[in-house]
């Protein structure tokens, strides 16, 4: 039998989704699931944007131009605009989501055996692009203890080899939602262009940013203009996620360049998503601030409910709509899977993703589990009141 590749061997499970067939067991049985896993939000994509595929008159479905349409291009550059940042419609490429757009990114900065520094807990996704590309991911660690803040940067210079080519972040994070701040963002600049390494920016969740906090781009800090390369897409902000249109954005023409070729490769991104994606940019300001505004109470809530919970270590996120928490378990992974499996409340049970994906050092996180607050403040009670009594069923075993 032929064998498979090593990156096929070694490709990570993705910690948001492997528990996937337990939850469909669970419901078979009659359980009413709880989705905490996944960052799939209960908001309603905007109508006009859904309107706007719905009444094209397209005649045939063609490709677009390998970096997206020209179109939707320019109005992305007005939209940042809008946050302060400076950019024409070459600078941005629009990808198949942002997944394509982080594997753009790498394939177009890093060869295989290159190193890239990652301040872990990560999204889980990044330690699969870097398998799929070869590359090595330096973590640096986070702790609980500090909510999450970005690790001194003497530890980043500690882990800087000769391999070293970036460092990633996503701001605010997955899974952690810590923001980060300016004076953090400043430090960031600074080392990149000490070493001359670019500075990858996930910056996908941006416009949910809660209380005092302030959002920040690397796209606005001066001297990053050949090191600065953001991933974004609508999935979370339009709640959008099935459309799969993302965006890399850089002022670096040769990081562009190469990134377009990879794109020519692929043809083109999808049609009618690029219609849906073009349509949101004419969506009120009010629609988004409706959203987090409503993030913000669902983030307030669950937050109360979980760090009343006895032994559970629950941080308060400034931005996205996650919270990674401790919980009082021998290991986040079996109580993910015993929630589903073997527990319910009143005939319900929650579905959460199991901390340890969210690591790219081995042996992390095995107590902790991400929880994403995208469903509605009723049942996000209902799914609270699941965990805690399953975290005293789990232990009383």
């Amino acid at each position: 039998m032929p064998k498979l590749s090593q990156r096929g061997l070694s490709m990570p499970a993705s910690p948001i989704r492997k528990l996937v067939p337990f939850a469909e067991a669970a419901k078979k049985r009659g359980v009413k699931i709880y989705h905490l896993n996944i960052g799939q939000p209960d908001i309603l994509t905007p109508p006009s944007a859904m309107d706007a595929v719905r009444h094209t008159d397209l005649k045939v479905l063609e490709y677009s131009h390998s970096a997206g349409f020209e179109s939707y291009r320019r109005k992305l550059a007005g939209y940042y605009a809008k946050l302060g940042v400076s950019i024409d419609h070459t600078q941005v490429i629009v990808t198949t989501g942002g997944s394509e757009a982080i594997s753009f990114g790498f394939m177009s900065c890093l060869d295989p055996g290159d190193e890239i520094i990652i301040p872990e807990p990560l999204y889980a996704n990044y330690n699969g692009f870097a398998c799929a590309g070869s590359l090595t991911v330096r973590p640096v660690t986070a702790t609980i203890e500090n909510n999450f803040a970005l690790p001194p940067i003497s530890e980043f210079e500690k882990a800087i080899t000769p391999k070293t080519r970036a460092i990633m972040i996503c701001n605010p994070g997955n899974p952690t939602g810590y923001l980060y701040s300016l004076e953090e963002l400043q430090a960031l600049r600074d080392l990149v262009i000490k070493y001359d390494l670019f500075l990858f920016a996930d910056e996908v969740y941006r416009e949910f940013v809660y209380g005092e906090n302030k959002f920040h781009s690397i796209l606005s800090l001066e001297g990053l203009e050949k090191h600065a390369i953001v991933i974004d897409s609508i999935s979370k902000r339009y709640s959008a996620c099935g459309a799969r249109i993302g965006m890399l954005v850089s002022r670096n023409p040769e990081v562009m360049d190469a990134a377009l070729r990879f794109a020519q490769a692929r043809l083109s991104p999808p049609t009618l998503e690029q219609i849906l994606g073009e349509a949101t940019l004419d969506v009120p300001d009010s629609y988004l601030a409706d959203v987090n505004r409503e993030y913000d109470a669902r983030r307030r809530l669950l937050v109360e409910r979980i760090q009343a919970i006895p032994g559970v270590v629950c941080p308060n996120p400034g931005g996205a709509f996650y919270v990674l928490v401790r919980l009082p378990v021998d290991d986040a992974d079996t109580f993910c899977r015993w929630m589903l499996e073997s527990f319910d409340h009143q005939g319900e049970t929650v579905m959460m993703a199991p901390g340890s994906g969210f690591y790219a050092t081995p042996g992390l996180g095995r107590q902790e589990a991400r929880l994403a607050y995208v469903l509605k403040q009723e049942d996000l009670e209902r799914a609270v009141e699941c965990l805690a009594k399953g975290l005293e069923a789990y232990n009383a075993r």
